[in-house]
């Protein structure tokens, strides 16, 4: 079955940033927990922990109970229907969910369908707000080196425009601002710590920028506290303070970026919390449904919708065929609802001090430079580019997978891992990385 599956995709279907005849993907046999049955273009199977929550989405693992039944019973009134002039309880349940567990503020909800989508939304929010408060000519954004922020135009416009995965469309992105990443922080006593230097320095360049481009800018768009896809840096919360900071002494909007790091991810229920501010924007996403289906949201402040009504076009300019799809939304609400309750500070406590175990080994490798954990996320960083298919074949072979990139090899496995699961993720990356690369 793996074999003819394999065989019929070869050729026939682009994977993400993969040659359309690259390396042979793993079919999926089965799904369940937090465990993937995998077959290979050679015929060996593999029961594998997944140590990638499905691209960080899966928190709850697969087959959950709760979410399948919200599915179902959501299939079962109606599936979908278009947004505009109609409203249904789903979405409307997950708005107010939404507003009631975000930062104080961020008081209105707009649904869209995949990350991108809702950074290109909060994108023309910011641009809008400054067209209703006057001020036409402010259009551009300062972002950060090593940012990512998806892969559609506006979106690709402010991520890392050198070491980024967008530098063949020049032509077709607006150039932006961009600051030097922020100093990278580790964790120390429960707090996120960095160098006060490099942090004055880093918040100097910051104020510099934006005081001598003020009038062209619309707002500041960064991931909070950690970059994800642009090299899994975790950085100063004073950097993220003072962005707050300089934004609203200089009448921009700060978009916060929670698409990988919301909902508990690096150990605070969002990112932001780790300086205790709070954006005029926020994209959230990824693990918003569990990993079932794709959605997204954008939230702002009242400010910045008062802003929109005000100005001429008084409407926000966006409309995705499947906004607010019921199924979608009414996942969402359960997924939510498994977080509301206080027992996902302990998983992703637990998950954390596990990875610190489990991977400190990989330390001593020749080939490792470093290796760093916050919340439930844990890095095997090494001193050069990862062989990706060998890695994961070896890390597989250790009942693991993983989904290396650049040269990190990395791991965000879902909050009901078990500390036994989260031991074999450390051993099956420590395992790959040793036979791989030394």
């Amino acid at each position: 079955m793996a074999r003819d599956l394999i065989s019929r995709d070869r050729g026939l279907l682009w994977h993400p940033y993969a040659p359309l005849e690259g390396d042979a993907p793993y079919a999926v046999l089965g799904a369940s927990g937090a465990r993937l049955g995998l077959g290979a273009a050679d015929g060996t199977q593999f029961d594998a922990v997944d140590a990638m929550s499905s691209w960080w989405s899966a928190i709850h693992g697969y087959r959950n109970p709760a979410l399948d039944r919200a599915l179902l019973d959501q299939a079962g009134r109606f599936s979908h229907v278009m947004f505009g002039g109609l409203t249904h309880a789903p979405a409307v349940e997950l708005a107010e969910r939404l507003t009631a567990m975000t930062p104080d503020g961020l008081d209105h909800v707009f649904l869209a369908d995949s990350g991108s989508v809702s950074v290109e939304v909060a994108l023309k929010m910011a641009v809008q707000y400054q067209l209703g408060r006057g001020r036409p000519q402010r259009t551009r954004f300062v972002a950060l080196r090593g940012g990512y922020h998806g892969d559609t135009f506006a979106a690709m416009g402010v991520c890392d425009p050198v070491d980024g995965m967008h530098a063949a469309f020049p032509s077709l992105i607006a150039e932006q601002l961009f600051l030097p990443r922020p100093p990278a922080a580790r964790l120390s006593g429960g707090e996120l710590l960095a160098d006060a230097g490099e942090l004055a320095a880093w918040i100097a360049v910051l104020e510099d920028t934006v005081a001598r481009h003020r009038d062209q800018l619309a707002g500041i768009i960064l991931e909070p506290v950690l970059q994800g896809a642009g090299g899994m840096h975790a950085y100063a919360p004073g950097a993220l303070a003072a962005a707050r900071r300089v934004a609203s002494d200089n009448g921009l909007l700060l978009i916060c970026d929670e698409i990988a790091t919301g909902f508990g991810r690096t150990g605070r229920l969002f990112a932001s919390e780790w300086a205790g501010v709070v954006p005029d924007i926020m994209c959230v996403g990824k693990a918003l449904t569990g990993g079932y289906l794709t959605l997204a949201a954008t939230l702002c402040s009242a400010d910045v919708a008062r802003a929109i009504t005000d100005s001429p076009l008084r409407a926000l300019l966006h409309g995705p065929t499947f906004m607010g799809n019921p199924l979608a939304c009414a996942v969402a609400c359960a997924s939510l609802e498994l977080l509301a309750s206080p027992g996902w500070q302990n998983r992703v406590r637990g998950i954390q001090q596990g990875l610190e175990a489990a991977l400190a080994p990989a330390a001593s490798l020749e080939s490792v430079r470093e290796v760093r954990v916050l919340g439930a996320v844990g890095v095997v960083e090494l001193s050069g580019p990862v062989d990706v298919p060998a890695v994961t074949r070896a890390a597989l072979e250790h009942g693991v997978w993983v989904r290396p990139f650049r040269n990190l090899v990395y791991t965000m496995p879902p909050y009901i891992s078990t500390p036994g699961d989260v031991a074999a993720i450390g051993a099956g990356i420590v395992a790959g990385v040793a036979r791989v690369h030394g």
